[in-house]
């Protein structure tokens, strides 16, 4: 006896034609192939059927324990959704939203048309964009170090306070510079994009030294060139100073979908 299928729902697609199934991105594990349900004149449901033995209330919670499962769940989910990036708008779902059939999501996205209207204007024709930048300490230091350093050799007598209290000035000055640093790069991606969001980073433990900025933009499409190209020459500036600067995307907005 076959097992039961739901249906479960990857994203909301608002194209102006009918967009096709992504051949490469395959979904989760052992669903059934993407496919399209119409909602309305240019919104569409990506979704796949759901065997309800594998994804069922109580095997998914069963399964939320497995770190590697969820992970792996979340990439598949996530290269579907990321298919679509260059349709007009693509609003994620959640990872594992099911329902007991086409009808039920239908009527599901249909109730909340308004709010799915108020997300697509946001965000159409925007992708967004990860910007992080980290701090390597040594070498934002090391021209600060040696100006104390040349200050404090002529008080031999007291040399190691002097030493202790430069360093203490030295750490203290680097980090008003880089909260300066991190803002003003902030402020300066912020007016090139539609709306932005920065994350709480400050001194978080991250390969490459403490990571002073972890912050999404909105922006449009049309403009993501030299919006590429303005990040390409601030990480070439920063870097001179010994921040690191990593950039991602671009993506669907992820971030700015949420209520």
């Amino acid at each position: 006896m076959k097992s039961p299928k739901g249906t479960y729902v990857y994203c909301v697609v608002a194209a102006k034609a009918r967009p096709r199934a992504p051949r490469t991105a395959r979904g989760l594990a052992g669903l059934g192939p993407v496919r399209l349900l119409d909602v309305e004149h240019g919104l569409f449901l990506a979704v796949a059927d759901a065997p309800l033995d594998t994804y069922s209330e109580a095997a998914i919670n069963r399964g939320l324990a497995d770190l590697d499962w969820v992970s792996r769940a979340a990439v598949a989910h996530e290269e579907v959704v990321e298919s679509f990036v260059d349709e007009t708008a693509v609003l994620p779902m959640q990872l594992f939203t099911i329902f007991a059939s086409d009808a039920r999501a239908l009527e599901d996205i249909r109730a909340n048309r308004s709010r799915i209207a108020t997300l697509v204007r946001r965000v159409a024709n925007h992708q967004e964009w990860g910007v992080r930048v980290v701090l390597d300490r040594k070498r934002a230091q090391r021209g600060t170090a040696k100006s104390q350093t040349a200050r404090s050799s002529s008080a031999a007598g007291a040399a190691y306070l002097v030493a202790k209290k430069a360093q203490r000035d030295a750490a203290a000055e680097l980090a008003h510079r880089a909260r300066e640093t991190v803002t003003a790069l902030y402020d300066r991606l912020d007016a090139r994009s539609r709306l932005a969001e920065r994350r709480a980073a400050s001194e978080l433990p991250v390969e490459g030294g403490p990571l002073l900025l972890d912050a999404a933009f909105l922006v449009p499409r049309a403009r993501a060139a030299s919006f590429r190209a303005l990040l390409a020459r601030e990480a070439r500036t920063l870097s001179r100073h010994g921040y690191g600067v990593t950039v991602s995307g671009p993506w669907p907005p992820y971030t700015f979908v949420r209520d």
